[in-house]
Protein backbone atom coordinates (compact mmCIF):
# COMPACT_ATOMS: atom_id res chain seq x y z
CA UNK A 1 0.00 0.00 0.00
CA UNK A 2 3.00 2.53 -0.68
CA UNK A 3 2.30 5.30 -2.86
CA UNK A 4 -1.28 6.22 -1.22
CA UNK A 5 -1.72 9.47 -0.11
CA UNK A 6 -4.30 10.69 1.86
CA UNK A 7 -5.85 14.24 1.70
CA UNK A 8 -7.89 16.61 3.36
CA UNK A 9 -10.51 18.43 1.57
CA UNK A 10 -11.28 21.79 3.25
CA UNK A 11 -15.04 23.54 2.44
CA UNK A 12 -14.16 26.89 2.03
CA UNK A 13 -17.91 27.88 2.75
CA UNK A 14 -18.55 29.68 5.59
CA UNK A 15 -20.91 27.78 8.27
CA UNK A 16 -23.86 30.18 8.86
CA UNK A 17 -24.44 31.42 12.29
CA UNK A 18 -27.30 30.69 14.07
CA UNK A 19 -29.41 34.17 14.53
CA UNK A 20 -31.28 35.00 17.63
CA UNK A 21 -33.89 36.57 16.39
CA UNK A 22 -34.57 37.84 19.62
CA UNK A 23 -31.92 39.45 20.44
CA UNK A 24 -30.93 40.30 16.76
CA UNK A 25 -31.81 43.57 15.14
CA UNK A 26 -34.26 42.60 11.96
CA UNK A 27 -32.44 44.62 8.22
CA UNK A 28 -34.89 46.02 5.97
CA UNK A 29 -35.34 43.92 2.85
CA UNK A 30 -36.59 45.89 -0.25
CA UNK A 31 -38.72 43.95 -2.13
CA UNK A 32 -40.31 44.58 -5.82
CA UNK A 33 -42.88 41.99 -7.08
CA UNK A 34 -43.79 41.65 -10.88
CA UNK A 35 -46.23 38.41 -12.97
CA UNK A 36 -44.26 36.71 -15.69
CA UNK A 37 -41.03 38.88 -15.70
CA UNK A 38 -38.41 40.06 -13.55
CA UNK A 39 -38.01 43.99 -14.01
CA UNK A 40 -35.20 44.87 -15.41
CA UNK A 41 -31.90 45.83 -13.76
CA UNK A 42 -31.99 48.93 -15.26
CA UNK A 43 -35.24 49.99 -13.44
CA UNK A 44 -32.87 50.28 -10.15
CA UNK A 45 -30.38 52.47 -12.13
CA UNK A 46 -29.71 56.23 -10.94
CA UNK A 47 -31.66 55.61 -7.34
CA UNK A 48 -34.63 54.65 -9.16
CA UNK A 49 -36.52 51.89 -7.85
CA UNK A 50 -39.93 50.44 -9.08
CA UNK A 51 -42.83 51.75 -8.35
CA UNK A 52 -44.55 48.14 -6.40
CA UNK A 53 -42.25 48.37 -3.04
CA UNK A 54 -43.06 45.58 -0.67
CA UNK A 55 -41.04 46.44 2.83
CA UNK A 56 -39.94 42.88 4.98
CA UNK A 57 -38.16 43.28 8.20
CA UNK A 58 -36.09 39.73 8.30
CA UNK A 59 -32.96 37.93 9.51
CA UNK A 60 -30.29 36.50 7.15
CA UNK A 61 -31.53 32.95 8.08
CA UNK A 62 -34.47 34.11 6.54
CA UNK A 63 -35.39 30.86 3.91
CA UNK A 64 -36.73 31.83 0.33
CA UNK A 65 -39.90 29.63 1.76
CA UNK A 66 -40.67 31.91 4.33
CA UNK A 67 -40.00 34.93 2.16
CA UNK A 68 -42.81 33.25 -0.02
CA UNK A 69 -45.08 32.70 2.45
CA UNK A 70 -44.50 36.62 3.33
CA UNK A 71 -45.37 37.89 -0.07
CA UNK A 72 -48.61 35.76 -0.10
CA UNK A 73 -50.07 37.33 3.05
CA UNK A 74 -50.28 40.39 1.68
CA UNK A 75 -51.12 39.11 -1.90
CA UNK A 76 -53.80 37.44 -2.07
CA UNK A 77 -53.66 36.68 -5.62
CA UNK A 78 -50.59 34.84 -5.24
CA UNK A 79 -51.78 32.06 -3.01
CA UNK A 80 -53.21 29.98 -5.58
CA UNK A 81 -51.25 26.11 -5.50
CA UNK A 82 -48.49 25.98 -8.20
CA UNK A 83 -47.68 30.05 -8.23
CA UNK A 84 -43.67 29.69 -9.04
CA UNK A 85 -41.54 32.62 -6.99
CA UNK A 86 -38.61 33.40 -9.12
CA UNK A 87 -36.36 34.90 -6.54
CA UNK A 88 -33.29 37.45 -7.28
CA UNK A 89 -31.15 39.79 -6.31
CA UNK A 90 -30.54 43.38 -7.51
CA UNK A 91 -26.92 44.74 -6.32
CA UNK A 92 -25.05 47.75 -7.35
CA UNK A 93 -22.22 47.05 -10.07
CA UNK A 94 -20.18 50.21 -11.19
CA UNK A 95 -21.10 53.72 -9.87
CA UNK A 96 -25.06 54.14 -10.19
CA UNK A 97 -25.71 50.70 -12.15
CA UNK A 98 -27.29 47.34 -10.78
CA UNK A 99 -26.68 43.83 -11.71
CA UNK A 100 -29.65 41.35 -11.32
CA UNK A 101 -28.57 37.37 -10.30
CA UNK A 102 -31.22 34.78 -9.69
CA UNK A 103 -30.69 32.99 -6.61
CA UNK A 104 -33.83 30.32 -6.39
CA UNK A 105 -37.34 29.29 -7.40
CA UNK A 106 -40.12 28.07 -4.93
CA UNK A 107 -43.73 27.24 -5.79
CA UNK A 108 -47.13 27.04 -3.60
CA UNK A 109 -47.99 24.18 -2.44
CA UNK A 110 -44.54 22.04 -3.29
CA UNK A 111 -41.95 21.46 -1.82
CA UNK A 112 -38.47 22.21 -3.66
CA UNK A 113 -34.67 22.34 -3.80
CA UNK A 114 -34.41 26.04 -3.07
CA UNK A 115 -36.78 26.28 -0.71
CA UNK A 116 -34.22 26.22 2.22
CA UNK A 117 -31.87 28.82 0.58
CA UNK A 118 -31.18 31.45 3.32
CA UNK A 119 -30.39 35.02 1.93
CA UNK A 120 -26.77 34.70 3.50
CA UNK A 121 -26.20 31.54 1.35
CA UNK A 122 -27.29 33.64 -1.28
CA UNK A 123 -25.12 35.98 -0.43
CA UNK A 124 -27.51 38.91 0.08
CA UNK A 125 -25.89 42.27 1.38
CA UNK A 126 -27.85 44.79 3.69
CA UNK A 127 -28.96 47.36 1.07
CA UNK A 128 -29.30 45.02 -2.02
CA UNK A 129 -33.00 44.80 -3.50
CA UNK A 130 -34.83 41.30 -4.12
CA UNK A 131 -36.57 41.03 -7.11
CA UNK A 132 -39.51 38.13 -7.66
CA UNK A 133 -40.96 37.35 -10.83
CA UNK A 134 -43.99 35.89 -10.16
CA UNK A 135 -45.63 33.43 -12.44
CA UNK A 136 -49.86 31.99 -11.26
CA UNK A 137 -50.09 28.48 -12.30
CA UNK A 138 -52.63 29.55 -14.93
CA UNK A 139 -50.01 31.37 -16.60
CA UNK A 140 -48.47 28.89 -19.23
CA UNK A 141 -47.78 29.54 -22.60
CA UNK A 142 -50.81 28.95 -24.97
CA UNK A 143 -50.86 25.75 -26.88
CA UNK A 144 -49.67 26.08 -30.30
CA UNK A 145 -52.66 26.01 -32.84
CA UNK A 146 -52.54 24.11 -36.08
CA UNK A 147 -54.08 24.77 -38.93
CA UNK A 148 -56.65 21.85 -40.27
CA UNK A 149 -55.98 20.79 -43.49
CA UNK A 150 -59.67 19.01 -44.68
Amino acid sequence: MAGLESMIVEDKTQPQKAVDREKTCPLLLRVFCSTGRHHSASEYNHGNVPSNELQIYTWMDATLRELTTLVRDVNPETRRKGTYFDFAIVSPDRGSQYRMREIGVTCSGQKGADDGKTLFHAKFNIGDYMDINITPPNRMPPPLRRPRHY
